[in-house]
């Protein structure tokens, strides 16, 4: 492997890893004083939408006389909290009777491999604040969560035809009805909000969620990065939960199709899919307290009309799997963008690879790890020519490396002379100075998007292969790693056959292969796989690139 050869792939490398490492999105600026429901000093309301309509209701009696968001309300129902339990072949809804909050979320085909934790995975904490409602009318807030609610059902079993839930609270003269719809075949259901405090009238209601999903990977640093609020109105953005100081407040301007808590492979999220429903007029969003270096803990309330007391939204609860989420729409499965700063480029064709690896694996019936291997090889197959032509400019520039020395030398005092004489001694042996360089740039972002797929793929979750137990985690054993280092230094070592002696591309030999290996220890054995494979399927092509250097170095010495 050539000098450019290396340093295009330390540079793909370096692009791919440092900025999901070291870049984060800037935080928004903080908004002044803005908390849903109301400021922590005054007490008073706050609308987080100066869009929505500001009505004032005969809802004294059920007013706070607290701050809604950080302490309970004065009036606080006392009827003892039961847990009513929604469950599917899917998963398993808990919902509290205190607000028909949503307390428990298990998803029954996904393992938690948290330490101390076994069973399949409960990806929402006991402290929950999803579905935690808070309701304005003018400056008075009624926090739901503060209120019992009455269940249709005790349990409720989801059958191929779907199942309802409906929740019933009274007080004071007001009646508050919601209605959970199910599906047996999605982790998608619908809300249906009606709210009768006497008369007709239009409010707001301000949905919660927080304060994080619950953890449930081994790697708890790893997936604490990923911890970030995503919004989608013209296109997704997202606020990582370490953008948010402890008590810090940020306001987000709407309208929102949908606005979602993310690990790195699950989602909350609440939707307003229905395209003649209002839309999620703004978010506040508040910093939580953190433990230890990362940020662990955020909470925030989304806007929402209620025009004559009646809402409604959906709901999302469950693993990020690239065509649930896509067969949802209103880009729902762009809520873990890949690519970060170079989203714009790398987006597409990350969408296009996951599409193709899902492809092989249903289409194929391939095991993933399979999937992974024949992908690699695919790959190399697809760019060979790119590399054949990068690989023979590359041996043109250095054959004519004797000639510019020559002309550097000749033309030492003359710069302008000295590069019109080097551009003519291309022209005549019709090379072209980026032709080594630019076929290597153009796969450059499928490169990139390969390291995005295979580290954060919830498909890669818990699929075991030969001896791997995990594609998604790192090998516990370090052969792949290993493999994929020893694969380097051997494509290294035969890219530098026929190549005249150097002791800059002699170093590299030995610490690239090194370097990278002591990087990849850690990364997803799915990642390590593929490089791998990649890199033995390079060996054929550069061995063959090699001898036809060595073939252009005896040629001159037989004719003489």
């Amino acid at each position: 492997m050539d000098r450019r050869t290396i340093l295009a792939i330390v540079l793909i490398l370096m692009v791919a890893v440092l900025p999901s490492l070291l870049f984060r999105p800037s935080a928004l600026v903080p908004a002044a004083d803005v908390l849903v429901g109301g400021s922590a000093d005054s007490g008073a309301p706050v609308n987080v939408t100066p869009s929505a309509p500001a009505v004032r209701a005969p809802v004294s009696s059920l007013r706070e006389t607290a701050d809604p968001v950080t302490r309970r309300s004065a009036d606080q129902d006392s009827s003892a909290e039961q847990i009513v339990v929604v469950e599917s072949p899917l998963y398993r809804f808990s919902f509290s009777t205190h607000g028909a909050r949503l307390v428990g979320a298990v998803l029954k085909h996904y393992r938690s491999f948290a330490p101390g934790d076994s069973g399949p995975a409960n990806v929402v904490p006991a402290e929950s604040q999803f579905l935690d409602y808070r309701v304005v009318f003018g400056v008075d807030t009624v926090k739901l969560s503060d209120w019992t609610f009455a269940p249709s059902a005790e349990r409720v079993d989801v059958g191929p035809g779907g199942a309802e839930l409906t929740w019933t609270a009274r007080r004071a003269g007001a009646v508050v009805t919601l209605q959970y719809r199910f599906a047996d075949s999605d982790y998608l259901f619908d809300v249906h909000g009606d709210l009768n405090v006497g008369g007709s009238q239009s409010g707001l209601v301000l949905v919660g969620m927080g304060p994080h999903l619950r953890m449930v990977e081994s790697d708890s640093v790893d997936d604490r990065r990923s911890y970030s609020l995503v919004t989608k109105a013209r296109s997704t953005e997202r606020v990582d939960f370490s953008a948010l100081d402890p008590g810090e407040r940020q306001e987000l301007p709407g309208p929102f199709e949908w606005v979602a808590f993310k690990t790195k492979y699950f989602v909350a999220a609440v939707l307003a899919l229905d395209s003649g429903a209002s839309q999620f007029g703004g978010v506040a969003a508040v910093g939580g307290p953190r433990y230890g270096k990362q940020a662990s803990n955020a909470s925030a309330f989304a806007s929402l009309p209620a025009p004559n007391g009646v809402f409604s939204h959906s709901v999302y609860i469950g693993p990020q799997e690239y065509r649930r989420l896509a067969g949802i729409g209103h880009n729902l499965n762009d809520v873990n963008p890949y690519g970060w700063i170079l989203r714009p480029v790398i987006q597409p064709f990350s969408v296009l690879i996951v599409r193709i690896l899902l492809w092989m694996h249903e289409g194929l019936h391939l095991a993933y790890g399979w999937v992974l291997v024949l992908f690699g090889i695919a790959v190399r197959v697809v760019l060979w020519p790119l590399n054949q032509k990068a690989m023979r400019s590359s041996m043109a520039m250095q054959a004519l490396q004797p000639e510019m020395k020559a002309l550097q030398d000749r033309y030492k005092t003359e710069p302008q002379k000295m590069q019109q004489e080097i551009m003519k001694l291309y022209k005549d042996h019709n090379v072209s100075p980026l032709g080594g360089c630019l076929p290597m740039l153009i796969p450059m972002p499928v490169l990139f998007a390969l390291f995005f797929v295979f580290a954060n793929t919830i498909e890669f979750r818990g699929v075991p292969f030969l001896w791997l137990p995990d594609l998604s985690r790192a090998d516990p054993l370090y052969v792949i790693p290993l493999l994929m280092g020893i694969s380097m230094y051997g494509l290294s070592k035969i890219g530098q056959m026929g190549m005249p002696p150097n002791p800059q591309a002699t170093m590299m030999l030995y610490i690239m292969p090194v370097m990278f290996t002591v990087l990849f220890l850690q990364f997803s054995s799915g990642l390590n796989l593929y490089y791998a494979v990649s890199n033995i399927a390079s060996i054929p092509q550069q061995w063959l690139i090699s001898r036809e250097r060595l073939r252009r170095q005896k040629k001159p010495a037989a004719v003489t």
